[in-house]
């Protein structure tokens, strides 16, 4: 935990410094969301992916609705999402719930980093959409 007590900023700030490391290319790379690498589909929501630099970036599309307990767990069959996130909401509201009980609530404009252990689902009738730079790789992989 650094000085002011913001220990997710600086563990944020040592995985994007360790995730641009993962290249070895010395060119320039543009990727769109528009053209996605990968796009898994589960109920009520879409997770589109693409590999720039050598790193997957997920835009997690979630319908008003969506939950993970309902839309994810039945195939991915563990108590809650496993999967850490580092996330850019772009649009919609999350509500959170982390195993140990904490709740919050994720809006446009927002960063969140959520360790393993978490349930969350769209609050509203707008879907939820996030830009994840950490935890989509293996997100619904078993469709």
């Amino acid at each position: 935990m650094n000085k002011s007590g913001n220990f997710a900023y600086v563990n944020s700030l040592n995985y994007l410094t360790n995730m641009h490391t993962h290249s070895d290319s010395k060119q320039a790379e543009l990727k769109t969301f528009g053209t996605p690498d990968e796009v898994r589909e589960f109920p009520k929501g879409r997770l589109e992916l693409i590999t720039v630099g050598g790193a997957t970036v997920g835009r997690g599309i979630f319908e008003p609705g969506w939950r993970w307990l309902t839309s994810v767990q039945p195939f991915a069959k563990t108590h809650s999402c496993e999967a850490p996130h580092f996330q850019y909401h772009v649009s919609g509201t999350l509500h959170v719930v982390m195993d140990n009980g904490t709740e919050f609530d994720c809006k446009p404009g927002d960063v969140s980093l959520l360790p393993e252990g978490h349930d969350a689902w769209t609050v509203g009738n707008e879907p939820a959409v996030v830009v994840d730079f950490q935890g989509m790789i293996d997100y619904a992989k078993h469709l």
